[in-house]
C-alpha cells in the first residue's frame, strides 16, 4: 500500500484471524466490519467460518499500532454474502467512539476516483505497524466486482491488505463503494521482482446498502405499532428455543381486534433490541380470551398456552410456534364462577417436576390454587396455596420468573399502591413466606398495564421483565434479581 495514515480512516480494521493469516477491514456499524470472505476460506464459495478453537481478533481506530487508541473486540460471527468475495463479522461488543464508513449512496461509475486503505504489507515492510492507503481509479465495472487501477505512484494493494475497504470522497465523507479481494501485488515485499502489474479486484458493496443494514441494523419489530391495544403479553419458547439455547424467549401478544402476533425472540444479547420478527398468528379470534399464561406442560422443548375464556371455559394448546397452534383441548368446560372470580393465571415451575410447569391463579377473594400436570389431569389436580387474604386483593398484576435462583419459580406481583415485590421460591410447603420488595409505594409502576417475565435478553439466570405501560410504552428490565429492577431500557424509542 502506499502512504501511512495518522487519524484519518480509523474505521479500518485490522484483522488477526486464529494466529494464522492477517487482514484488513472496514466498521459499517457500531458491532460489525466488512472484509473479504477469502479472509476466512481459500475458497469463498465453501463458507466462510471461524477457525475453530482459535480467536479471530480485531483492532479498529487504531491507525498506529504501537499506540493504545481504539478498541480490541474479537468476532463472534460471519454472515457471508454468496454472490461475492465479501462477509459481515460481528464483533463481541460495539465499537465506540469511532464513526463506520458511510455506505454509497450512488451507484460507482468507472473512472472514479476512490481511496483504498489496509495493514498489509508496502515495499520495504513484511509487518507494517501503521495503516496505509493510496489513491486508486474505478475500472471494468461488473455485477459483483470492480476493477482498481493504481493512481498514486507506487501504490499497490499487498497480502495483509485483503478485506480492506474502497471508499470515495463526497464532499469530505468516505463511502464504501468496494473491499479489495485480489489483486497482482507488484511491488510489494515478498513479490517475484518481476511483477510490475498493480491493478487489483474488488468486491462491489456499493449495491449492498441495503443487505448490510438488514444484517447489522434490522428492523424493530416492536416499533410503528399501538401497544396501547395489546390485551395480553406472554413469554414462552415456541419457535426453537429453551433455557441454555442462545435463541431467547418469545413474546406472544393479542390485540383488542382479536388478531394475535408472535415476536421471535433474538439470538444476540442487545437489551434494545430483544426480538427478531413478528409473525401474524393464523386463524383463532382472541377477542374473547380473558387471560392467557404459556409454560411447557408436557416435557417437550416447545412451550404451549392455557386460555382462560370469558365463559369461563379454559382450553389449551400444547404446542405453539410461528405457524400457529397444536389443536385446542378443553381443560376445563365454562363455568360462571371460573369466568367473574379468576383474577390472574400465570405458569411457572412451582413444584419439584422440572419437566412440567404449573399454573398459578389467583382467585378475586385473594386465595392461590396451584393446578400441576395440565393437559394429564386437566384442572383435577389443584394446590391450595393461599387460603382467603384481603391483602392479596390489592395485587394489579402477577407475573412468573427465574429471578432468585430458587429451587422453584419466582413470583412477581405489582400492588395497587404502585409498590412491587418478588416471593422467592413459591411452592406448596413455602408459599408467599420470603418477599423481597423491588418497586417502593407510588413508583411509576403504578402505571403498568401489563408485566411479563422471561430470558428476553440472555438465557442465564436472573430473568428480565417487560412491562407495557398505560401509554402504550413498553420498556425491559434486564437481569431483575435479589437486588431489584435494574436500568430500564425503552423497546419504542
Amino acid at each position: 500500500m502506499g502512504q501511512p495514515v495518522n487519524d484519518s480512516f480509523a474505521f479500518t480494521a485490522k484483522l488477526d484471524i486464529g494466529g494464522e493469516r492477517s487482514c484488513s477491514a472496514a466498521l459499517v456499524a457500531p458491532q460489525w466490519l466488512i472484509t473479504a470472505a477469502s479472509c476466512f476460506a481459500e475458497n469463498p464459495a465453501q463458507g466462510a467460518k471461524l477457525p475453530e478453537g482459535k480467536p479471530t481478533t480485531a483492532i479498529i481506530g487504531r491507525p498506529d499500532l504501537t499506540r493504545d487508541a481504539g478498541t480490541t473486540a474479537n468476532v463472534t460471527e460471519l454472515v457471508p454474502r454468496n454472490d461475492r468475495d465479501l462477509v459481515l463479522a460481528k464483533l463481541d461488543k460495539p465499537v465506540t467512539g469511532i464513526a463506520p464508513v458511510a455506505l454509497a449512496a450512488n451507484t460507482t461509475l468507472e473512472g472514479q476516483d476512490v481511496w483504498v486503505s489496509g495493514y498489509g504489507r508496502t515495499k520495504d515492510e513484511w509487518v507494517p505497524d501503521r495503516l496505509h492507503y493510496a489513491k486508486f481509479t474505478t475500472a471494468s465495472l461488473k455485477a459483483t466486482t470492480v476493477g482498481l487501477t493504481a493512481k498514486t505512484e507506487g501504490a499497490a494493494i499487498c497480502q495483509g491488505d485483503t478485506g480492506g475497504p474502497a471508499f470515495r470522497d463526497v464532499g469530505g465523507r468516505s463511502e464504501l463503494i468496494g473491499v479489495n479481494s485480489r489483486s497482482w501485488q507488484g511491488g510489494c515485499q515478498g513479490t517475484d521482482a518481476k511483477e510490475t502489474r498493480t491493478n487489483a479486484i474488488g468486491a462491489r458493496v456499493d449495491d449492498l446498502a441495503g443487505w448490510i443494514r438488514s444484517v447489522t441494523s434490522p428492523p424493530e419489530p416492536l416499533r410503528g405499532k399501538d401497544w396501547k391495544k395489546a390485551t395480553n403479553l406472554i413469554s414462552g419458547y415456541f419457535t426453537g428455543g429453551s433455557p441454555g439455547a442462545s435463541r431467547h424467549m418469545d413474546l406472544f401478544v393479542t390485540w383488542e381486534d382479536g388478531t394475535a402476533s408472535l415476536f421471535q425472540g433474538a439470538d444476540g444479547k442487545d437489551p434494545e433490541h430483544p426480538f427478531t420478527a413478528e409473525h401474524k398468528m393464523p386463524g383463532k379470534s382472541w377477542f374473547y380470551a380473558k387471560s392467557i399464561a404459556a409454560g411447557n406442560f408436557t416435557g417437550s422443548g416447545s412451550d404451549g398456552l392455557v386460555v382462560r375464556w370469558k365463559t369461563g371455559q379454559v382450553t389449551w394448546f400444547a404446542h405453539a410456534n410461528q405457524n400457529g397452534f397444536s389443536k385446542e383441548e378443553e381443560l376445563k368446560p365454562a363455568a360462571a364462577h371460573w369466568a367473574d372470580n379468576v383474577m390472574e393465571m400465570t405458569v411457572g415451575r412451582y413444584t419439584s417436576n422440572a419437566q412440567r410447569d404449573d399454573l398459578l391463579i389467583r382467585w378475586r377473594d385473594g386465595s392461590f390454587a396451584l393446578h400441576t400436570d395440565i393437559g394429564t389431569n386437566g384442572l383435577k389436580r389443584e394446590v391450595q396455596l393461599l387460603k382467603a387474604n384481603s391483602a392479596a386483593t390489592n395485587i394489579v398484576q402477577m407475573t412468573a420468573g427465574e429471578f432468585t435462583g430458587k429451587e422453584t419459580a419466582d413470583l412477581m406481583v405489582r400492588w395497587v399502591n404502585g409498590s412491587s415485590s418478588i416471593y422467592r421460591g413459591v411452592n406448596a410447603s413455602k408459599p408467599f413466606e420470603d418477599e423481597l420488595k423491588v418497586r417502593p409505594e407510588n413508583s411509576a409502576w403504578r402505571f403498568t398495564k401489563a408485566l411479563a417475565g422471561g430470558a428476553f435478553v440472555g438465557n442465564a439466570r436472573p430473568d428480565d421483565v417487560l412491562v407495557r405501560w398505560e401509554d402504550g410504552n413498553l420498556s425491559l428490565y434486564p437481569a431483575v434479581d435479589a437486588s431489584g429492577t435494574h436500568s430500564e431500557v425503552n423497546l419504542l424509542k
